[in-house]
């Protein structure tokens, strides 16, 4: 790949697709190209295909998805399916017809069965049913990963599909119902840390940022009680989904966008499998940390970070989700990359980020480099 190849980042705006973007531009890669939903809905085919007609990219990356929790998986299931489809046949299929010399397509490790061996290697994909809870949005990524991969089997081009563990980070998605677990927890822990202060300035700074149910920072502290206790949320207490038994595992996405930047320059798809085999498959990637923690630890973490001083308690009737989700990344390592910022150290710079974002006035100095 050449410093000056035009790289189409899809969903450059976005957690991975942002981070990718820097990493590129810090490696003296300048000629990019991205466009925000407003400017390209990658859900129109005939939009996709003017653009690539203009633009004409040499390397892709598809970074762009319609993603949430346990919570929006369950409640929007076509939408997650639908969607999701939609754009990976219109970017993968222009990329096809517009001869884009290297293309990259992330995924995500929910494209494993729920009980598959821990931990999960890339050979155990379709080998027992997925759970239930995300299955819409893993046959999608499936469907992303097999159409790359049967497309360098019949006509030789060169895409490589990675599937992401648990990834948070800067410019992560912190909406109370529809984002992942880690930010859902670290802003829910946030709000009941300024209940429990009385720190009325940040909370009301907070929900003026993104209001909860049409809830600004301008509605009476009565109000602003109120919605916030309908998740969970009060001055003495924070109740979370689940057991908190589940294990998962996280990985930065500063992290993620640096591996992806690594196999778009020195992975190649003949690279991703053992040559001499009769059937060539499961050529996709695991990228992730290979290491896990449970979901109680992750919010004894986000606590401590926090500082909030109330209880937390376990909603054991609402869903865990998939109980244990290792990544196998012998892979990744054979193939040079290891990951480099641990979960605590990423919990500290992310709640630091979030900080600057909502312009708090926390306790805590705001900053995004790391603790030594």
């Amino acid at each position: 790949m050449e410093k000056n190849s035009k790289i189409y980042v899809a969903g450059h705006r976005g957690l991975v697709g942002s981070a990718i973007w820097n990493n590129l531009q810090q490696r003296g890669y300048t000629n990019l190209v991205g466009r925000t939903h407003a400017e390209l809905d990658l859900l129109d085919g005939p939009a996709v295909k003017r653009f690539f007609d203009e633009e004409q990219p040499d390397v892709v990356v598809l970074a762009a998805a319609h993603v949430g929790g346990i919570w929006a998986n369950l409640h929007y299931r076509a939408d997650f399916i639908y969607e999701n489809l939609q754009i990976q046949q219109n970017v993968i299929g222009e990329s096809f017809r517009h001869g884009v010399q290297k293309l990259l397509f992330l995924g995500s490790t929910c494209i494993y069965p729920r009980e598959a061996p821990q931990p999960m290697r890339e050979d155990c994909l379709l080998t027992s049913p997925l759970e239930y809870t995300n299955e819409p949005y893993a046959i999608a990524k499936i469907a992303g990963l097999k159409l790359c991969e049967s497309f360098n089997l019949q006509y030789g081009t060169n895409y490589i599909a990675v599937m992401p563990t648990n990834l948070y980070g800067p410019r992560d998605n912190f909406h109370l119902e529809n984002s992942h677990v880690l930010p859902a927890m670290i802003r829910k822990m946030h709000l009941a840390h300024c209940l429990n202060t009385g720190d009325w300035t940040s909370l009301r700074k907070d929900l003026d940022r993104q209001p909860v149910e049409g809830v600004n920072g301008q509605a009476t502290e009565t109000a602003i009680i109120r919605i916030l206790e309908r998740y969970g949320i009060s001055s003495d207490k924070l109740t979370l989904w689940g057991t908190g038994s589940p294990l998962r595992e996280f990985l930065w996405s500063e992290d993620m966008a640096d591996a992806s930047v690594h196999i778009l320059l020195h992975v190649d798809f003949k690279d991703t499998y053992e040559a001499g085999n009769s059937e060539v498959r499961n050529c996709h990637i695991n990228v992730g940390t290979g290491k896990e923690i449970s979901i109680r630890d992750v919010a004894q973490l986000v606590q401590d970070e926090v500082g909030f001083r109330g209880t937390v308690l376990w909603d054991a009737t609402k869903p865990d989700g998939t109980l244990r989700k290792l990544t196998d990344v012998t892979k990744l390592h054979q193939l040079g990359w290891h990951h480099q910022v641990e979960i605590d150290e990423g919990i500290h710079r992310l709640y630091q980020w979030y900080l600057s974002q909502t312009s708090s006035t926390s306790r805590r100095s705001i900053s995004t480099s790391p603790r030594m």
